[in-house]
């Protein structure tokens, strides 16, 4: 329930034609006693919803509200009479006509500026660095330090149906009393929203699902929380177009339903603008339990696998990239593009991946690129890793945020089994190394102690919390 409280929610439940409502406002749970009608309708209390129940379920679902200790109460019903009619101590306050007042109801067509395409970025405009120096900046960075200090704050195992844990892809909770499940995440990445709104609100959408595919989950829907700075400035507003045209695109390719979702703008501060940050929480199914996987790594020995990756060790997306941010302090470039069948058929693949158990653990790669994601699937395990690529190594390729891949672990016997069944289906698959050992090594000569990792990995943000 949001602007204009029940007025505006009842009118939304109502489509257009007969469709009516009456309300009685004496049943409405209030704060104060003596609300006026006008008061209760318009009163923008948070946290309240209305649903419209089927007929005879009313105390199935107050029983459901009694046990979480919530306030419940059955305030009208909907009727045939095309009228909003609201009562009050047996009298009639309201008898609207729904028809009119939606037909009033304003539409915005503010002016707004589609962004300027910004120029790809090239590998060659950054300075020459070794991986291992490269790793350890980015490793401990604000985007990408560990978040235990954060969440081993609150009670993440409510009911014991908390199948996956914080710090993976996507939290896992069992539907009580069964073994499927539902996956949940939330995912943005405000830089290449700023930088090219259209591709930014695909890439949200698209990443979203990618991390519920990357535990075994089949996307089903969307919520979207729109945050802008002040849509009067053309700019502002263009920002705001193109990221929901992007989201629409993204949700009808990967057939991913936006089904609710709210909008905060006029974020500004001495009149500068937040990053455009279109937030969008996803949610997906998991048929069974037994059929699903994590991102860290389980053993040793076992290969590594990248999914989806068509460069051949070669030069990676670097454009928007935190390691052309954190590494070389340059923030250019137009952001990773989005290739949607793409994504949609990787994601079939993944899934049927994990349901057959035919990999060990998945993470798909985002932020700081490839080399970044298998660590976190090393530091998760404690368990080392030795990368072997073509020289001259890449670090575009190890650090490029190019979109639509993933990195598997797999026991050695089914190796083959999955790049073949990805040749197949005409996607790419590549073996680049195993897990095993202590360190972090590419091609057997250089190496990091996964210790040392570690510790930059998780002491950056409680360290900065003390300061």
């Amino acid at each position: 329930m949001g602007a204009a409280g029940l007025t505006c929610s009842s009118f939304e439940m109502c489509s257009k034609g007969n469709t009516g409502i009456e309300l009685n406002l004496d049943n409405i749970p209030t704060r104060e006693k003596d609300m006026s009608a006008y008061e209760i309708m318009l009163s923008e209390s948070q946290e309240r919803m209305l649903m419209v129940l089927k007929p005879g379920s009313e105390s199935e679902a107050q029983k459901i509200f009694k046990k979480w200790e919530l306030d419940f109460a059955v305030v009208g019903e909907i009727t045939n009479t095309g009228r909003m009619i609201l009562l009050q101590e047996n009298e009639i306050v309201a008898d609207l006509p729904i028809d009119p007042l939606a037909e009033a109801s304003p539409e915005y067509d503010r002016p707004w500026l589609p962004s300027i395409k910004k120029n790809i970025l090239a590998p060659n405009k950054l300075n020459s660095q070794s991986w291992r120096d490269s790793l350890k900046k980015m490793v401990c960075s604000p985007d990408l330090a560990s978040r235990r200090w954060i969440w081993e704050q609150y009670d993440h195992m409510v009911m014991g149906d908390t199948v996956q844990r914080p710090g993976g892809d996507a939290a896992i909770i069992r539907i009580h009393n069964s073994n499927r499940g539902l996956a949940m995440t939330t995912d943005c990445t405000p830089r290449y929203v700023n930088a090219d709104p259209l591709e930014g609100g695909k890439q949200a959408v698209a990443e979203a699902c990618r991390n519920l595919s990357a535990v075994g989950a089949r996307p089903l829907a969307i919520t979207d929380n729109l945050n802008f700075g002040n849509p009067e400035k053309p700019e502002i507003m263009g920002q705001l177009v193109q990221a929901i045209q992007g989201i629409g695109e993204a949700c009808k390719v990967l057939d991913c339903p936006v089904v609710s979702g709210n909008v905060s703008l006029y974020n500004e501060t001495d009149g500068k603008s937040i990053l455009p940050t279109p937030a969008i929480g996803a949610i997906g199914i998991i048929d069974s339990l037994d059929q699903t996987t994590s991102s860290f790594f389980k053993a040793e020995n076992e290969d590594i696998v990248l999914l989806g990756d068509n460069n051949n060790y070669k030069t990676g997306w670097v454009g928007q990239s935190l390691y052309a941010r954190v590494v070389h302090k340059i923030e250019d470039g137009a952001p990773p593009p989005v290739d949607l069948n793409h994504e949609k058929a990787m994601g079939a693949a993944v899934r049927k991946l994990i349901k057959d158990s035919t990999v060990t653990s998945c993470h798909d790669v985002a932020d700081g690129g490839l080399l970044i994601t298998v660590l976190e699937m090393a530091l998760s395990a404690n368990i080392g890793f030795e990368l072997s690529i073509p020289e001259p190594i890449s670090l575009s390729w190890l650090f490029g945020e190019d979109q639509g891949r993933y990195i598997i672990t797999c026991k050695k016997e089914t190796t083959k089994t999955v790049i073949q069944y990805f040749k197949d289906i005409e996607l790419s698959a590549q073996l680049i190394g195993q897990t095993g050992g202590d360190k972090v090594q590419i091609n057997g000569d250089q190496c990091i102690s996964l210790e040392i990792l570690n510790t930059l990995h998780e002491d950056w943000l409680p360290t900065y919390m003390a300061a």
